[in-house]
């Protein structure tokens, strides 16, 4: 029996469950996004996604075509699902730090960082990335099946702070009145210039830069140089009312394509990122999670964020159970999908938490969380599939190469 410290739990719907449900009726889809009856005209394939009706892929490509265009070329994804927050006042960023790890009153303005919120036993409640638009205001971003949870942990914190007098504000963002459009892949700088009244203006935005600028004729469009897939790309936050002539101005550039649910999932795991409630949850800490990067030394110092003493502890002494990179071995080896149960000399050392075969490498690749001791890449495993056994080895991540658009180091 695998026993690491607490068990994994893996999500109800799986990262390729979708597929399942490709035909499903727009009638049981879920909640619509502004971007609905477009992506109905344009052929897209709804599912219900976390409550919400939205393509896991267009009829012009399947989801391995879609998933290669966008890392030859580029792509754009309707994540108007996603949770878009303003935390606004002198003591916004004290008061967030509260319930995440991350350094916020020290970041730069106009730039970002993923972090987590974490609870006292130091697990993970969910991941965002949390923008400093300005001193005195934050632009967050949070995940759309957690966005009760994530309201409630926001709106308590800054209840709380102005119990205390102090200065500070929250504003949720509907996805009926603001949307959010991911383009993704090493040409989207060059289309959005072409929609910029400034051509050159995105050469300074840097990853995980965030600004407003006018975009194919709309005003104060916020423009985030960050994304899902391991390519250079940007997150676009534009009023609901206006996204489809958006979306239509960046296919209208001629290179971008639509693409789906499907082809974000592999790009993402690809890329060596969590998908949370099936890489991570609140039974895993950063540590375990290969995230321990997301405590920022200022925060560790201080030991002021919830579960800090579970994390420093684990970060000073070490873990039972670790999350790797799996990559199967032998042309005949099937994918491993979320819930295998990984094997070493006989004995379950861990299981598979996402899984798909790799469009970019050929190869069937995974990632899951393994016995500490067995993290090392190379390390030789075996994953049970339909009650057969097959070779596996731990791999580093991500499988492909980053292209993230960094600033150059001096």
């Amino acid at each position: 029996m695998f026993k690491l410290g607490r068990q994994l739990h893996t999500h109800k719907v799986l990262p390729f469950g979708w597929q399942k449900q490709r035909h499903a009726s727009s009638s049981s889809a879920g909640e619509r996004t502004a971007l609905y009856d477009f992506h109905v005209r344009k052929g897209g394939k709804i599912v219900n996604f976390g409550g919400y009706a939205l393509p896991v892929q267009y009829s012009d490509q399947s989801i391995i075509a879609s998933h290669l265009y966008t890392r030859r070329v580029g792509s754009i994804f309707d994540v108007s699902h996603m949770l878009q927050t303003y935390v606004r006042g002198k003591d916004a960023a004290a008061c967030l730090e509260t319930v995440c790890t991350a350094d916020i009153l020290d970041m730069p303005q106009g730039s970002g960082s993923l972090t987590v919120f974490t609870n006292e036993q130091g697990g993970i409640l969910d991941d965002l990335i949390v923008n400093k638009v300005s001193e005195q205001e934050l632009y967050v971003v949070s995940n759309a099946a957690m966005k009760q949870q994530d309201m409630q942990i926001m709106n308590s914190a800054v209840s709380r702070f102005k119990s205390q007098g102090k200065d500070v504000s929250i504003e949720f963002l509907s996805p009926a009145d603001q949307s959010l459009i991911a383009v993704q892949g090493p040409q989207v700088a060059l289309e959005l210039a072409k929609l910029l009244p400034q051509p050159k203006a995105l050469e300074q935005l840097y990853f995980m830069r965030s600004a407003v600028f006018e975009l194919a004729g709309i005003s104060n469009v916020r423009i985030t140089r960050c994304g899902y897939t391991g390519e250079d790309g940007v997150e676009i936050s534009v009023p609901s009312s206006q996204v489809e002539s958006l979306t239509e101005a960046l296919l209208a550039a001629g290179e971008l394509k639509l693409a789906g649910l499907g082809a974000r999932d592999s790009l993402r795991l690809e890329a060596g990122l969590c998908l949370y409630g099936s890489d991570i949850d609140a039974q895993i800490t950063p540590v375990e999670a290969a995230l321990a990067w997301l405590v920022a030394k200022r925060r560790r110092t201080a030991a002021d964020f919830p579960g800090a003493q579970p994390i420093l502890q684990q970060l000073k002494e070490g873990v039972q159970r670790r999350r790797i990179g799996l990559q199967m071995l032998g042309a005949k080896a099937p994918p491993a999908r979320a819930g295998v149960a990984i094997f070493s000399d006989g004995q379950q050392v861990g299981q598979v938490t996402s899984g798909c075969p790799s469009p970019s490498t050929g190869r069937n690749i995974a990632m899951g969380y393994v016995a500490e001791q067995l993290k090392k890449p190379g390390t030789k495993l075996q994953l049970k599939v339909r009650d057969k056994f097959y070779e596996a080895e731990v791999t580093r991540m991500p499988f492909v190469k980053a292209n993230y658009y960094n600033k150059p180091k001096q």
